[in-house]
């Protein structure tokens, strides 16, 4: 059994798609892993063929007959025989912005070398994920989902225009990182969405070098780098204004990164509930927003009154973990 955690984007995000950091000098994006997760249990089964338990329920005789197209690149990949039972359990919907698709393949991954009393490092964990979701399904998505689910904590992620990716953690003090933490706020808008149909129009714009995506996304790279400045001196309080930045200028790169409703939820979060900053976490069009505050109070107040719901949150440090080995 693995536990991966999910995520949310601190900065720059969407500099981490080939169709952006190959043709422009590289990508840069923040993460932070949170203590919401998705579990994953491997285990032989007694019966022939593979029994896979998520949001739904398979038996397929071959690994070629799987539905889920995650589950069977994986084991196709690792040439996992049957019989198997795959289970997995997440503590968070899909299609909510928090890069589930990433954690579970990360997750998935890691509970196959487990079985098999393999080693294998996060940056393996990370680079085979992606291997499957973009090369191999060919999915329009981005790195970051696939690094944070596999290393944790809060992390810088670097990509560069030959597809090398360098990480490192962000540099903050323990008080740093426990202001940072009470700042934040997570509240659901109760929808959820594939990511691939927003992620695919900024592909799209990115290779046509449609200007203004193009010139969004150096924006965002530089507002990533200004946002690492910020959190690693300690300036908290800077990070909510450069997240509302950041949001301005996301929800200008197409037409269904936002909606009236979200765009009204925002606005009452600024205006009545005294945030100074935010975003809707992920690709956008549904999902979590985020808010950054100094009084979580009166903003939980004022979310929860227009019908939200918040989901409270930690950091988590530990990557992609084993919980559970076969004796």
């Amino acid at each position: 059994m693995t536990r991966t955690p999910l995520r949310i984007s601190i900065g720059g995000g969407g500099t981490d798609l080939p169709s952006w950091y190959r043709d422009h000098g590289g990508g840069f994006v923040i993460s932070a892993a949170i203590n919401k997760y998705v579990y994953i249990t491997v285990n032989r089964s007694f019966l022939p063929g593979y029994f896979l338990k998520y949001s739904e329920t398979e038996h397929a005789r071959t690994c070629d007959e799987i539905r889920h197209p995650l589950l069977r690149e994986v084991l196709r990949m690792h040439r996992v025989a049957a019989p198997l039972e795959v289970v997995s359990v997440a503590d968070v919907p899909a299609g909510t912005g928090l890069g589930s698709s990433g954690t579970f393949l990360v997750g998935l991954l890691h509970a196959i070398y487990a079985m098999r009393r393999e080693p294998v490092t996060a940056e393996v964990l990370a680079r085979e994920a992606v291997e499957i979701e973009m090369n191999r399904l060919g999915e329009p998505v981005g790195k970051q989902d696939q690094y944070i689910a596999a290393f944790g904590g809060l992390l810088c992620q670097e990509y560069c225009s030959d597809g090398e990716v360098r990480v490192a953690p962000l540099h903050m003090s323990e008080e740093s990182l426990r202001e940072l933490r009470d700042s934040l706020m997570l509240f659901f808008i109760g929808q959820t969405r594939s990511a691939s149909s927003l992620l695919g129009e900024q592909k799209r714009l990115s290779e046509a070098h449609d200007p203004a995506m193009i010139d969004s996304l150096h924006f965002a790279r530089g507002l990533g780098y200004a946002i690492q400045a910020a959190l690693e001196a300690g300036r908290i309080q800077d990070f909510g204004p450069l997240l509302h930045q950041h949001w301005v200028r996301k929800r200008a790169r197409c037409r269904s990164m936002s909606s009236n409703h979200i765009d009204d939820l925002y606005s009452l979060a600024r205006e009545r509930g005294g945030a100074t900053g935010g975003k809707l976490v992920g690709a956008g069009g549904s999902g979590f927003l985020l808010l950054h505050t100094s009084d979580r109070r009166r903003l939980r107040d004022t979310m929860l009154g227009a019908g939200l719901s918040e989901m409270d949150f930690s950091f988590d440090f530990d990557g992609s973990v084993v919980l559970l080995r076969n004796a």
